[in-house]
């Protein structure tokens, strides 16, 4: 009895045999495609009539497509053997080469050397370059595979030697990078992969976004696919199953997921105990894709079709991951004794056959041919599924024993000189004894039939991959002036920054040039940004259009989908929106169509939830924007600890190429968002911008007259004292704490006769990147005269103490403490978040306008201006005791 046979006793033997011998009758005259209609019409039936039959979410473990269903592999098969073992060669001598000449640099053997057929069938016979007349297809390349990747493109000749011999040493500009960068190598590298997880889920957002496009008459996507490869330990991380649904669902049949599973991780089985590949495929066929399992090499083809009583079939069901690895790790003889030598037809299928020969029953994913008949059923399957290959493979496959298989495989970076040996051996690369100890790198002349035959499979498939568009063709930008209703301020009228930003943004969808190209992606929070607008006038993207009458079609913002929709409504899903976000922002490269993409979520699930993948948005040199909404710890009324941001400005100064401003009133959105359109999409930076918006609503104020620069450099004056006098300070902030600047101000000067300064700091994060730079100036041109920072120059002229107030930790105001040419106070939203009003948070985390006022007091008390009594006497005013308990003791 096989595990897939149902465990009941069989109450007539005969009826069943009858039952068998016709279904190998439909499937002998009208193939396997009509049994399994007829298999799931009776299944169906049955399940109608009231039996009982639970759903399998696995196969046997055999392969899905038969010998007979292959389809044949074209090209000169020993050919491609012999570039694939000279890319294995290469890859091997170049991680050992690197860490012989700096000892610890890393890299990695093992991942490429069991994915090299994987990646050699999709380069010589699928994936289309950005020349193929019908697009190129883009590839996701598992970061451990990078060497693998490099090797090839060194038989190519679009790598040399010396770059290969500087594998992992960038600094000195002829390196190549550990991974997938394309912030480190622009032209070559599309996707950075290696943060485990991010490449899957970005992946089905990147092939979902193509249908978005083509929906759109945006671009002509026709077939391009989107091919990601990852590894079966890969597959635990919550980002590599979390979307699987949404790519069945959203009908992704451009999306290919290929997972290397060769049992293995870091530390040993990925499921000692279970099987892996059966594991996933009952989730991938759970969530609604095609799964085509490549687990058994032609070797097997031979065995199973002599297995005519099953025994072999069970066996392989019955055996785990963890005997699967020790059985190659081990060889020939332990494979006949503790595999077929389970049962006594087992043994005897393999009686006649060497333990030579049991050793060489390879792996599916190790055969271009069953590897080819995958890839093309996956790109031949039109029914809007998307398609998932679990290829078995071996880790660390050809290095024999120094680490074939074992548990200490992926952290291999050296072999011996016996090791290097039995690999050129078993590769047959024409490297001789005297040399092998080296382990040189091996080139074929650029005449011979190995590089000739390379090069012509890239240049009929449409150019090199992986291959990356630096630029595409820049945007006519709208004059700043389009944003006349937020530049010219509310008048009486009060608004949040967030309702502010909605009607720009609005403005802007209905500029002739750029309209179209705008992409607003929400989380399932429209209505709380006040964006439901949108639902009628652009629609929500759906690639089945609308199918119901929505409940509220009678009112003016009613929900709708459309198939040319432009919103893109991402469900309750940061990861998922965000993937949305960077594929859009990188439109411009992968699809030589720049997109602006405006993604707008709580700030506080912003950063802090995904902050790999906003690092990884930065490698991949996004352009687009992002809205951190209800910004602040202090802004958002009532909703407590997890809600309130007070340190996504710190996480995004992190991201060299994320340009973040904390914005108070409309006008500055208008020229952050103005002068970041114009600097991405006009003049190609590499960059995008990070805006904190608010709910709180209040008057805006026109713009002043040639601020426009110093809201993008993150500081300049505001309101200026007429007549500063010794009792003078200067205040400085932004945000959602700027109006409380404005009424510390007033307390100032009316209740305490201090004149005051004031200056908007949008942006803390740009203030101190510039003065780092400038000061990297100075200290290396000493003999010059010295420069001083923005910073400098704004605070510089005027006399008193600088207070800084914000609604963030009190280390986002200190980012310009060096370049302050004063004595110099923060304050800011240190500790947990709270539950309660915003007057209350205000006074609790210390940065209301009391505090402010009392702190420019002191400030000025300290400088020996005014009496500490007086201090004393503003704390007594304003009601503040000395014994308040301090908001970050935890």
């Amino acid at each position: 009895m096989t595990q897939d046979t149902p465990n009941t006793q069989d109450s007539d033997p005969t009826e069943t045999q009858e039952w068998l011998d016709a279904l190998d009758a439909v499937i002998a005259r009208e193939g396997p495609e009509r049994a399994h209609f007829l298999l799931e019409t009776l299944i169906d039936k049955s399940r109608r009539s009231g039996a009982y039959i639970p759903f399998r979410p696995h196969t046997a473990y055999v392969n899905t497509i038969p010998p007979h269903a292959e389809a044949p592999a074209p090209g000169d098969h020993a050919l491609e053997w012999k570039i694939r073992s000279l890319t294995r060669w290469n890859a091997m001598a170049m991680v050992i080469q690197a860490n012989r000449a700096h000892d610890g640099i890393g890299g990695h053997i093992a991942s490429f050397a069991s994915a090299a057929t994987l990646y050699d069938v999709g380069f010589n016979h699928f994936w289309r370059g950005k020349d193929h007349p019908g697009g190129g297809d883009l590839i996701y390349i598992q970061g451990h595979s990078a060497p693998g990747i490099y090797a090839r493109a060194y038989l190519e000749g679009r790598l040399d030697e010396e770059q290969l011999r500087n594998f992992r040493s960038e600094v000195g500009g002829k390196g190549l990078s550990s991974y997938p960068h394309p912030w480190l190598m622009p032209d070559f590298w599309q996707f950075p992969t290696v943060s485990m997880g991010l490449g899957p889920i970005q992946a089905i957002y990147h092939a979902r976004l193509m249908k978005y496009l083509h929906s759109r008459g945006l671009a002509d996507i026709g077939d391009r696919k989107v091919w990601c490869f990852c590894g079966d330990g890969e597959m635990d991380e919550p980002e590599s199953l979390g979307a699987i649904d949404i790519a069945a669902r959203e009908k992704l049949d451009n999306l290919v997921f290929v997972v290397n599973c060769n049992l293995q991780r870091l530390d040993g089985p990925v499921r000692g105990d279970g099987k892996i590949i059966q594991e996933l495929e009952g989730s991938f066929r759970g969530a609604g894709w095609n799964v085509i399992k490549v687990i058994w090499g032609a070797a097997w083809d031979a065995l199973l079709a002599r297995d005519g009583d099953g025994m072999l079939r069970r066996l392989m069901d019955e055996t785990v991951d963890g005997e699967y690895q020790a059985y190659k790790a081990k060889g020939g003889r332990y494979t006949r004794d503790e595999f077929f030598g389970k049962y006594p037809e087992t043994a005897k299928l393999v009686a006649s056959m060497s333990d030579e020969d049991i050793a060489r029953l390879n792996r599916g994913g190790h055969d271009p041919h069953k590897v080819y008949a995958a890839y093309h059923r996956a790109v031949n399957q039109a029914d809007g599924r998307p398609t998932v290959i679990l290829a078995k493979t071996v880790k660390g496959y050809g290095m024999g024993e120094a680490g074939e298989g074992q548990n200490i495989t992926h952290q291999q970076k050296k072999m011996g000189e016996a090791a290097l040996k039995e690999f050129r051996d078993r590769f047959q690369i024409p490297i001789s004894d005297e040399q092998i100890a080296e382990a040189p790198f091996y080139k074929p002349d650029d005449d011979s039939e190995e590089i000739t035959y390379l090069k012509q499979r890239r240049r009929d498939l449409g150019g090199d991959l992986p291959a990356r568009r630096s630029h595409c063709d820049p945007l006519s930008i709208p004059p700043l002036e389009t944003f006349k209703r937020q530049l010219e301020g509310t008048g009486e009228r009060s608004i949040s920054t967030t309702m502010a930003f909605v009607q720009l943004l609005q403005t802007l969808i209905r500029d002739k040039n750029v309209g179209q190209r705008v992409v607003p992606i929400v989380p399932d929070e429209a209505r709380t940004f006040g964006m439901e607008g949108m639902f009628r006038q652009l629609g929500i993207y759906s690639v089945v259009g609308q199918k119901y009458k929505p409940e509220d079609s009678d009112q003016l913002a009613f929900y709708r989908e459309d198939v040319k929709g432009q919103v893109l409504e991402e469900g309750i899903t940061e990861a998922g929106a965000m993937s949305s976000w960077i594929a859009a922002a990188t439109a411009y490269s992968n699809h030589n169509t720049a997109l602006i993409p405006f993604y707008i979520f709580y700030s506080m699930f912003g950063f802090q939830r995904i902050g790999d993948l906003a690092w990884a948005a930065g490698d991949m040199r996004a352009r687009g924007f992002l809205l951190g909404g209800t910004a602040g710890r202090t802004t958002l009324n009532g909703e407590g600890l997890q809600h309130e941001d007070g340190h996504s400005h710190v996480l995004a100064s992190t991201i060299p190429n994320c340009r973040a401003y904390d914005t108070t009133f409309a006008y500055e959105i208008a020229v952050i968002v103005h002068r970041g359109m114009q600097l991405m999409y006009a003049e190609n930076q590499d960059h995008y911008y990070y805006l904190t918006l608010e709910n709180e609503n209040y008057v805006h104020p026109a713009m002043p007259e040639g601020v426009e620069d110093g809201i993008m450099k993150g500081l300049y004056p505001f309101r200026m004292s007429d007549s500063p006098g010794p009792r003078h300070v200067r205040l400085l902030g932004c945000g959602a704490i700027f109006r409380e600047i404005l009424e510390a101000a007033e307390l100032l000067q009316q209740d305490w006769d201090v004149s005051v300064d004031i200056w908007a700091a949008p942006s803390f994060t740009e203030l101190m990147r510039e003065g780092q730079a400038v000061e990297r100036r100075n200290r290396l041109n000493p003999e010059q005269p010295a420069h001083n920072s923005y910073v400098q120059d704004c605070l510089g002229a005027g006399d008193g103490p600088v207070i800084a107030a914000t609604d963030y930790q009190r280390t986002y105001a200190e980012f310009i403490r060096p370049w302050v040419p004063a004595p110099y106070y923060t304050l800011g939203t240190d500790g947990f978040g709270r539950s309660d009003t915003r007057e209350h948070l205000r006074d609790f985390f210390e940065v209301d306008r009391r505090w402010i006022t009392i702190t420019a007091l002191k400030a000025l008390a300290d400088q020996g201006v005014i009496e500490a009594a007086t201090v004393r006497q503003a704390l007594d005013k304003y009601a503040i005791s000395s014994d308040k308990p301090n908001p970050t003791t935890v």
